[in-house]
């Protein structure tokens, strides 16, 4: 196969979108539903798989009932999700990791030892002002979700450029 070939199938190959947060139910399923429907509303071509993970997760939860409230508040479905544990597979298999805190950054590299490549970054870094980390909803009141949804869309356009140049 000569070295073209190789290229154009490279970019068909699907990449691995993983938002991670610490239980799943919360901030990291709210992310993977945003950037579908963002990656969705901006016509990308680029075959892309978006999945979320928690650091210390346990597999099947539901997601939080105000995380569920705060997503149906601007259409987008989280009823279905089921949480997971990040595994070494999916981190290995990533093709960008987005964390939304420093913490979870620390604890992935600390936990799986991952390849100095492997691309990990703040769900927020790309963004030039305000707060960069995304903090932990749970069990806090209807309105800090909603400013967390809207910390999140806030990022969107940041990702998509990130994912549109570098995936």
């Amino acid at each position: 196969m000569g070295r073209k070939s190789r290229e154009k199938k490279e970019r068909k190959k699907e990449k691995l979108v993983v938002f991670v947060c610490t239980a799943n139910v919360c901030r990291s399923p709210m992310a993977e539903k945003l950037f579908q429907e963002a990656l969705e509303k901006a016509g990308s071509t680029k075959n892309i798989k978006v999945f979320s993970a928690g650091i210390s997760a346990m597999d099947g939860d539901q997601a939080s009932e105000n995380s569920i409230q705060a997503c149906e508040e601007i259409g987008l479905n989280l009823k279905d999700h089921r949480s997971a544990a990040l595994t070494r597979a999916t981190a290995e298999n990533a093709s960008v990791i987005f964390c939304m805190t420093e913490s979870h950054r620390a604890l992935l590299q600390m936990y799986f030892d991952l390849p100095e490549k492997t691309r990990i970054f703040l769900m927020r870094e790309f963004i030039e002002d305000g707060n960069k980390e995304l903090p932990d909803p749970y069990g806090q009141s209807m309105e800090v979700y909603r400013d967390c949804r809207e910390n999140m869309k806030e990022a969107l356009p940041s990702l998509l450029n990130w994912v549109e140049k570098n995936l």
